[in-house]
C-alpha cells in the first residue's frame, strides 16, 4: 500500500501538486506581508504541504475550533479560498479527461473543502493511531 501511496503521490506532484501548492504558497506570501493575516498565511502554508503530497494523509477537524476559526473561515473564503478552490475544480476536471487522472481528479475534488475552509482543521496521517484518539473524524 505504501508503494502505491507514493507513485500517486509523485505522479501527483508532477501534474498538478506543484502548482497548487504554489499557489497556497502565494496565498501564504499575501497573508504574511499584510501582517494581520499571518494565521491565514500559516494555514495556507500547512495546506500547501498537504497539496504537495495528499496520498497517505488526510484533513480532520479539530474539536478545539471555536467561533474565531468560523470567522476566519469566511474572510478565508472571501479573500483567497474562493480561487484556490476553483484551481482544484478546474485542476480536477482536466484531470478526470484522462483515465489515469481520474484518481487524482477526485482527489483534487477532496481538496475542495479544506481549500475553503482552512481554519479548524488539522492534516494528518492515515497511519498515525494518536491522532485518530486526538481528533475528530470528519
Amino acid at each position: 500500500m505504501e508503494r502505491m501511496r507514493v507513485i500517486l503521490n509523485l505522479i501527483w506532484l508532477v501534474l498538478c501538486g506543484f502548482w497548487m501548492a504554489l499557489g497556497y504558497a502565494l496565498a501564504a506570501l499575501i497573508c504574511f506581508i499584510l501582517i494581520i493575516t499571518i494565521p491565514f498565511g500559516i494555514a495556507s502554508l500547512r495546506i500547501a504541504n498537504f497539496a504537495l503530497w495528499p496520498f497517505g494523509r488526510r484533513v480532520v477537524d479539530r474539536r478545539d475550533a471555536g467561533a474565531p476559526s468560523l470567522i476566519g473561515n469566511v474572510l478565508w473564503i472571501v479573500f483567497a479560498g474562493w480561487w484556490l478552490a476553483l484551481g482544484h475544480l478546474t485542476t480536477g476536471l482536466l484531470l478526470c479527461l484522462t483515465i489515469i487522472g481520474i484518481p487524482l481528479g477526485l482527489a483534487n475534488f477532496k481538496l475542495i473543502p479544506v481549500s475553503l475552509l482552512p481554519l479548524g482543521r488539522e492534516i494528518v496521517r492515515i497511519d498515525d493511531p494518536y491522532d485518530a484518539d486526538r481528533l475528530a473524524f470528519r
